[in-house]
C-alpha cells in the first residue's frame, strides 16, 4: 500500500472512527506496525516499538472496526510518528 493511500485512510479514520472498515484498519496497522503478532478469529494484535502497553488490537465487528479501537490505532500512530497532528 502506498503512503498516500495510507494517509487517505488515516484521514478518514480521524474524521469518522465509527465508519472504518476492518480491512482498512488492518492495512493501516500493517503499514505502521508490520504483520500482526497474533491473528485469530476476529482479532488482530500488533506489536509496537515502545514500552508500556506495546500492542494495538483491532477487532472485526461485522466488517467494521470498533470505534474505540480505531481511536487507539490513531493514538499509536501519533506515538510512532512522534507527532501530535499527522493529518498534514
Amino acid at each position: 500500500m502506498t503512503p498516500s493511500k495510507v494517509r487517505k485512510i488515516v484521514m478518514a479514520m480521524q474524521r469518522s472512527p465509527a465508519n472504518v472498515r476492518y480491512s482498512e484498519a488492518l492495512r493501516v496497522c500493517e503499514y505502521y506496525f508490520g504483520a500482526p503478532r497474533n491473528r485469530g478469529g476476529s482479532h488482530a494484535v500488533f506489536s509496537t516499538p515502545w514500552r508500556g502497553d506495546p500492542r494495538v488490537n483491532i477487532q472485526n465487528s461485522g466488517g467494521m472496526a470498533k470505534p474505540y479501537q480505531v481511536r487507539q490505532v490513531l493514538a499509536a500512530i501519533r506515538e510512532a510518528e512522534g507527532d501530535d497532528d499527522f493529518s498534514s
